[in-house]
């Protein structure tokens, strides 16, 4: 991993919170419990009872299990060395459970001399269900720790319920990837992408070869991915791609359609969140799989909105009044923060507040529950910057200044959330991938005290959350001998079993309904219940930032101009007039 990488896996958590702390590690958080539970118990009854025999069946299930879950390689001397028995009956009863379909068996090496050896899906399957019985049973004959049911009977009286059913742990490929020098991928640094490289051990098991995750800040990984097409062969499997980029990347060659390679029925995209499946399109055509779905909200400090007796905030006129409120720089408390820093960052800030006003940044038509950013592909198309409403949007901006932090001007994507958490700031509009930052850490102020709202909206606009996140990629030109592979790695990473686990281990952003709606994901944090609310009321939207080959550069040039209106170098409408100009421009240039 590069330098870069490093410094954002540090400053991925909060410092003294950080996942290794507050997540569970490996695969399914009550799967990985009960083993050790029933490891430890049989070491309790094979030395406190006498005469005793070991039970080499579950012996060797349980190791692996366990080593399923810690992401290491089991052989079969491993195993039989686990069984607690002689070799020769170690070795009849490997073949037992064998012959009964609970382990896999996968070559290690070309002429499948070497093998290791894996849980089935249907031993996954199986043990989850019991570890559920487990589970239910100890908490009826002991209670939890404080002498009730707690957190037990919510999980077990929602897990029963329809449509909620429990998403097993990922398993091994059947056979392993035969890609040379393993998967590359080229990722975004941000939280969730760093939980994947934490999991690297588990999933190089799982694909069975090793994973090359390369990690940049936003503008440098679309830097790098352009860079990327222009050579003959490309140096990654899979490239993440943010959402706005996908219409750009298409024309410019970048990324191949995945109708061409393989059947996207297996990747049940009626269960992807619609909005997030949707970006994920360029003219009717599937180009990517969304790996991580991360609408921005605003976050807000539940106690301090219930102590001034104040409702959450539903409009910009609501936020302007909270952050009026809370504001006291003396006491070293802001209102609010955001995305202000000049360029990418308070770009996207801009052309989201205009949808917040009821406006696209481009003129496109209106339809049920938003505009259409499905069809984009025409030549008339032309921004819409300079309007009442990109002028209303422009002016809340401004009001924003008055009740911000003093380094407002170079706050950024995780720059806004940290004063957030550390108790400073009352209110941060923040995607919900930066939420570990506070619900990790059980330190931090704003830890169990936040609440989570769509956009604020104007007197013309209605609640959305904007859609941002990552969707996963093939690279126009990867080569074709290493194709087929990298299809079943874009499945394996991006399936239910991968997002549960991502989640599981500290990720706050699950792109399938079947994820959100997991008991045991829901039990980790409010978000995944809320996104699924929002989702199904059509307010998780993606035509804040449409997806049109020149967005990038519209977003930079909003993020420049209006820089300059915030530092109060120019008036709001003279920053408008050239941002609209310049767009007007950007547009009529084509992409090569």
């Amino acid at each position: 991993m590069n330098q870069e990488t490093t410094q954002i896996v540090r400053n991925g958590y909060p410092v003294g919170g950080s996942s290794e702390a507050s997540a569970p590690s490996g695969g399914g958080a009550d799967l990985d419990r009960v083993v050790r539970f029933l490891e430890e118990l049989c070491v309790e009854l094979d030395t406190a009872l006498e005469p005793t025999t070991p039970n080499p069946h579950l012996n060797m299930i349980l190791h692996l299990l366990r080593s399923h879950v810690e992401g290491r390689l089991v052989s079969a001397s491993s195993l039989v060395a686990a069984s607690g028995v002689p070799y020769a009956t170690a070795m009849r009863k490997l073949g037992d459970i064998q012959k009964a379909g609970l382990v896999e068996q996968r070559p290690r090496t070309k002429t499948g001399k070497s093998f290791s050896l894996h849980p089935s899906a249907q031993l996954l399957e199986d043990w989850q269900q019991i570890a559920d019985r487990i589970e239910r049973i100890a908490t009826e004959s002991f209670g939890d720790a404080s002498g009730g049911r707690g957190q037990a009977e919510y999980y077990f009286g929602d897990s029963y319920q329809p449509g909620q059913a429990l998403i097993p742990p990922p398993r091994a490929l059947p056979q392993p990837l035969r890609l040379s020098g393993g998967v590359r991928i080229l990722v975004h640094g941000d939280p969730t992408f760093m939980v994947m490289e934490n999991l690297k051990r588990q999933f190089e098991q799982i694909v069975g070869t090793s994973i090359h995750q390369r990690a940049f800040s936003i503008d440098r990984l679309r830097e790098e991915a352009l860079r990327n097409a222009t050579r003959a062969k490309s140096r990654y499997d899979l490239i993440a791609v943010d959402l706005p980029w996908i219409g750009e990347f298409v024309k410019r060659g970048v990324v191949r359609p995945l109708t061409e390679v393989m059947d996207t029925g297996r990747l049940d995209p009626s269960d992807f969140h619609t909005a997030g499946w949707r970006a994920a399109h360029w003219n009717g055509v599937p180009y990517g799989v969304p790996s991580q779905t991360t609408p921005e909200l605003m976050f807000y400090r539940r106690d301090w909105f219930a102590a001034e007796g104040l409702e959450p905030p539903a409009t910009t006129d609501a936020v302007i009044e909270a952050a009026r409120r809370f504001h006291a720089p003396r006491k070293g408390r802001y209102g609010i923060a955001w995305n202000a820093a000049r360029g990418t960052a308070l770009g996207h800030t801009f052309i989201m507040t205009c949808a917040d006003f009821g406006q696209p940044v481009i003129d496109i038509p209106r339809i049920a529950g938003g505009f259409d950013a499905d069809h984009l592909e025409r030549p008339d198309i032309r921004p819409t910057i300079d309007t009442p409403r990109g002028r209303a949007a422009a002016e809340y901006l401004m009001q924003l200044m008055e009740f911000s932090p003093p380094d407002i001007l170079s706050m950024s994507w995780y720059e806004r959330v940290r004063p957030y958490a550390a108790g400073k700031v009352a209110m941060a509009y923040g995607y919900t991938l930066l939420a570990p930052y506070f619900e990790l850490d059980t330190g931090c102020p704003a830890h169990g005290n936040t609440g989570y709202v769509p956009h604020p909206h104007g007197p013309e606009g209605a609640p959305i959350a904007p859609v941002g996140g990552y969707v996963l990629c093939l690279p126009a030109n990867l080569s074709e001998d290493r194709l087929e592979d990298a299809v079943e790695a874009l499945i394996a990473f991006t399936s239910p079993a991968a997002q549960k686990l991502y989640a599981q281990n500290g990720s706050r952003t699950a792109p399938r309904y079947s994820v959100g709606a997991d008991p045991e994901v829901r039990r980790l944090s409010p978000i995944f219940e809320m996104v699924d609310q929002m989702s199904w009321r059509d307010e998780l939207q993606f035509w804040p930032r449409p997806p049109i080959p020149q967005i990038s550069e519209i977003i930079r040039i909003c993020g420049h101009e209006l820089h300059d209106m915030l530092r109060g170098v120019v008036a709001p409408e003279d920053a408008l007039a050239r941002a609209q100009a310049r767009a007007e421009e950007a547009m009529t240039k084509p992409v090569t």
